[in-house]
């Protein structure tokens, strides 16, 4: 009986190891993807957070992140642990799932809420960083990335090329143009003297909707990769604690 017990327990304890190394292998290949997805969403212009009153859509990226380069070491001490049945790492090794799923979840979760936040952030304060910090001192960064997302996304301004008689740059920098020139559908220099829709571009509801259009996209991404891996973790951690509960104590 004792036997046969002991059978048992070596033939589960096999099992355990070879799920919970697979798991490992999958798992790491996870961590490089979500890693790559957070680079991702950073890099892919990355300009346009400089026009973000909020650092929330950032701080989920870098969280996501961090998780990921995380989940690529946690995954070798994983398979060290499962390869050399040690208890202590098994432990460590849990901690560590732990601690990355509450990352992957403050990752989520903090894009679905900047995800219903969004729209309200940008009807109030895009169009003030618009033309108040359009080709001002020291805002290089918002000035490039006004251009760009007035070319990228095909728009000019904030809710339509008229916000632009308002604001600092009107006063100070725009000279004879009555938009910048980004505005433009062939850019040259002080294209921008005419707002006629045949010379700018004149979208309905201006730059807005495309712009939270492209960041809900990518929020959309951010949230589901993080809550998703998450989720996924928690079948490792019980495949975790069931190797560790089939393990023998070690007698040293």
């Amino acid at each position: 009986m004792g036997v046969d017990e002991e059978k048992t327990n070596t033939c589960g304890t096999i099992c355990l190891k070879y799920l919970l190394f697979t798991f490992n292998l999958v798992f790491w290949l996870a961590g490089g993807a979500v890693a790559a997805v957070g680079i991702w969403t950073l890099v892919d212009k990355s300009e346009y957070i400089s026009l973000l009153a909020s650092s929330a859509y950032s701080a989920a990226a870098y969280v996501l992140i961090l998780a990921g380069f995380i989940v690529v070491a946690t995954g070798i001490l994983g398979c060290c642990a499962t390869i050399r049945e040690h208890r202590g790492f098994l432990i460590v090794y849990f901690v560590l799932l732990l601690c990355i799923f509450l990352l992957e979840i403050t990752a989520g979760a903090l894009a679905y809420v900047y995800y219903q936040e969004l729209s309200d952030e940008l009807k109030v304060n895009l169009k003030e960083t618009m033309v108040n910090k359009y080709e001002q001192p020291g805002q290089e960064d918002v000035t490039l990335a006004i251009n760009n997302l007035h070319q990228d996304l095909k728009c000019c301004g904030s809710n339509n090329f008229s916000d632009w008689r308002d604001g600092e740059w009107i006063k100070t920098r725009a000279g004879e143009r009555v938009v910048p020139d980004s505005c433009c559908k062939t850019p040259s220099d002080l294209c921008g003297r005419r707002d006629h829709p045949s010379n700018i571009y004149n979208v309905e509801g201006g730059c807005i909707n495309k712009l939270e259009e492209f960041l809900l996209q990518h929020l959309k991404i951010l949230g589901g990769v993080g809550i998703g891996l998450a989720f996924v973790q928690v079948v490792g951690m019980i495949f975790t604690c069931c190797l560790y509960q089939n393990l023998k104590e070690d007698p040293y």
